[in-house]
């Protein structure tokens, strides 16, 4: 699912200012149903691209990187998977067996018991957290979900971070 900002289209822009009050956000926003908005794993804000970026040839990730980085992610996923039905992906995985495929270290975990309290996510919110933070991971090549795949995680929901 995709969403303006705001009704004008800009709150946030580097590109233009918004002409909405915070009422007019705060509004426009709260129309999403919290519901809906609960049952979506990541919650990104993404910018306008500068048409001059098109052009830069700046360094970073390249697509046969990154493809190869999921293409060894989902394998990882298929093989810890292999013996359980109906489940393929981290994305699949039933709340009842996180103990068992998603091993956080010991930072982690302690980090995870403060999020939640903090947060006050859902449990649904959190199933998605375990979930992202074990995807990280594997694009990693990390066994454990370590503190830094748990606050990525967390900062996917568009929540406040937690240190």
């Amino acid at each position: 699912m995709a969403t303006n900002p705001c009704h004008c289209g800009y709150h946030g822009s580097k590109v233009k200012q918004c002409k909405c009050s915070p009422l007019q956000r705060e509004s426009y926003i709260g129309k999403i149903s919290g519901p809906l908005l609960d049952r979506i794993a990541i919650h990104l804000t993404v910018q306008a691209v500068d048409v001059e970026m098109w052009k830069s040839t700046a360094t970073g990730m390249n697509s046969a990187t990154m493809r190869d980085m999921v293409t060894r992610a989902r394998a990882i996923q298929a093989e810890r998977f292999n013996d359980v039905d109906g489940v393929d992906c981290n994305a699949r995985l039933p709340d009842g067996l996180f103990a068992t495929f998603c091993a956080m270290d010991s930072s982690a975990e302690a980090l995870f018991v403060k999020a939640q309290k903090s947060l006050m996510v859902s449990a649904r919110a959190r199933g998605h957290i375990v979930r992202v933070a074990r995807t990280i991971a594997d694009l990693d090549g990390s066994e454990a979900i370590t503190v830094r795949h748990l606050m990525e995680a967390v900062g996917y929901r568009g929540d406040t971070p937690v240190e």
